[in-house]
């Protein structure tokens, strides 16, 4: 059986044990990843320390250098990238493909790095005085990602951080490890010097070493929100700098005067698109009006129902696997519970089989309707392909709906109507919004990150945020007096 193993500089060998690691489709276990804790993770850390100075005085061209070449690798193995994807997380070879894409974005972006690590300058501040700031990096920082992209979140970070000129740890899931692995190999392959990038793999005794750590200066996550903020609270009295980016239940308001058949076809792809396993999943509809609400469940429900399922293997299916036994169970206790709280089970997708497939841990698409926001359904993120409907009597009600919600990370509109789409844009407590697009997810240009209790700490992942995450201010005041001397001053002056 394949073994998955730590990617540490100078690490022989590790004394953690092992996990198990499944392919979804199949039920099979199909290979074994090591299981590290607080002495691999000083091996990376002293790996990583040895390796920094000589990258963080690498020039940001000769970085940039990196990130292009990088950007190339992920274009010519994107294929491969996904199929490791699928065989690990069970999403379609398509949706994989997406992630990619999406990760790549921002390697993009990084390509951009001399110019985005450009300081203002300002000349003649007072007499013979300049002034200039610049953007120096952290040192050795950490990044712990989830399960449901393990290719497009490390790609969030690594890329920022190493462009930046820090050293990155990368502690990702024990359930999809492979993907993480083959990341780490294209960066060195694209010329990352040896040490600067290392993949600790391992389960809470990593994690805990990290947030410990002294020697990490930076800690990144992504996941559930209980445990961001156990990460945020932990790394932050450790002395870390943490973006600890939590769960969501994100809510998509059809208007009256909106496009029905636009808004089947995004409710669709958002709810149901990597069996709902992204913290950007439209897990909400609110349609405003009784009549809204009927149509859009009649356009609904046949096609929640005729949802090609299958592995990734099957070029027509649109929805694979959920990624293990105990997660699948979970999403079809949560359908339980709504139906107990008195929500019409429109579609039910519990109990699916297919056929060769019959150990995979496989859940039907889920249609709720009448669901109300006492429901445990509705508080609780459910991270599966379950949508439910919440009817508004109003767009004031539905805005309210959103902005009473404990999670802010995205939402979305569909209307015709500028003026709605203006007010919802403004208003509206989330972090990320569309406008007649479902799954808002910013560009690598920009910065994702959510609010209230999607987030914690004050800064959003990639993009400019990015850059200023990784990376602390110094501000210069300098003076070339050209044998000029003011005296000793014991006081402001006026500039």
């Amino acid at each position: 059986m394949k073994t998955i193993s730590h990617r540490i500089s100078g690490l022989s060998a590790s004394g953690g044990g092992h996990t198990p690691v499944f392919n979804p489709a199949t039920g099979a276990q199909t290979a074994q990843v090591a299981s590290g804790g607080a002495a691999e993770v000083d091996a990376a850390v002293a790996a990583a320390a040895r390796a920094f100075p000589g990258w963080a005085a690498t020039t940001p061209a000769r970085r940039a250098k990196v990130m292009f070449e990088m950007r190339r690798l992920l274009e010519a193995r994107k294929d491969e990238l996904a199929r490791t994807i699928s065989d690990e997380h069970g999403k379609t070879h398509t949706d994989a493909l997406g992630e990619v894409a999406r990760g790549q974005e921002v390697v993009e972006f990084a390509c951009g790095i001399p110019h985005l690590l450009k300081g203002a300058f300002s000349a003649g501040v007072s007499t013979g005085m300049d002034c200039y700031d610049q953007r120096q990096p952290l040192g050795v920082v950490a990044g712990i990602t989830p399960f449901n992209f393990p290719v497009m979140v490390p790609l969030w970070m690594i890329p920022m951080a190493l462009a930046c000129g820090n050293a990155f740890i990368l502690k990702p899931s024990e359930r999809d490890p492979s993907a993480p692995n083959l990341l780490h190999d294209l960066w060195r392959e694209a010329g990352l010097p040896e040490g600067v990038l290392s993949v600790v793999h391992g389960g809470k005794a990593a994690v805990d070493a990290i947030l410990d750590h002294k020697g990490i200066a930076a800690v990144s996550f992504v996941g559930s929100t209980p445990i961001a903020e156990y990460v945020y609270a932990r790394g932050c009295a450790a002395g870390k700098r943490v973006q600890a980016l939590g769960g969501a239940k994100n809510h998509l308001v059809v208007m009256p005067d909106a496009d029905l058949d636009l808004a089947a076809d995004a409710l669709m792809g958002a709810g149901y698109g990597s069996a709902g396993e992204r913290c950007m999943a439209v897990s909400v509809a609110v349609p405003v009006g009784e009549k809204t609400a009927d149509a859009l469940v009649a356009r609904l429900k046949p096609r929640v129902a005729a949802l090609k399922i299958g592995p990734a293997g099957d070029a027509a299916a649109e929805m694979g696997p959920l990624v293990t036994a105990a997660h699948r169970d979970r999403v079809a206790g949560a359908i339980e519970s709504g139906v107990a709280e008195g929500a019409e089970l429109v579609v039910d997708g519990r109990g699916l089989k297919l056929q060769g497939y019959e150990k995979g841990y496989w859940l039907g698409g889920t249609l709720l309707d009448h669901v109300t926001p006492r429901m445990t359904v509705y508080r609780e993120e459910i991270f599966g392909p379950v949508l439910s409907v919440v009817r508004a009597a109003d767009y004031g009600q539905a805005l309210q709906l959103i902005n009473d919600h404990a999670f802010g990370n995205g939402t979305a509109l569909f209307t015709r109507d500028g003026d709605a789409a203006r007010d919802f844009a403004q208003n509206v407590q989330a972090g990320m919004v569309g406008i007649n697009v479902p799954i808002p997810v910013p560009v690598g240009y920009h910065s994702f990150g959510g609010w209230k209790s999607s987030v914690f700490g004050s800064h959003g992942v990639y993009g400019p945020e990015g850059v200023h995450f990784y990376t602390k201010l110094k501000t210069v005041t300098a003076r070339w007096p050209a044998g000029l001397r003011a005296g000793a001053q014991f006081h402001f002056t006026e500039r």
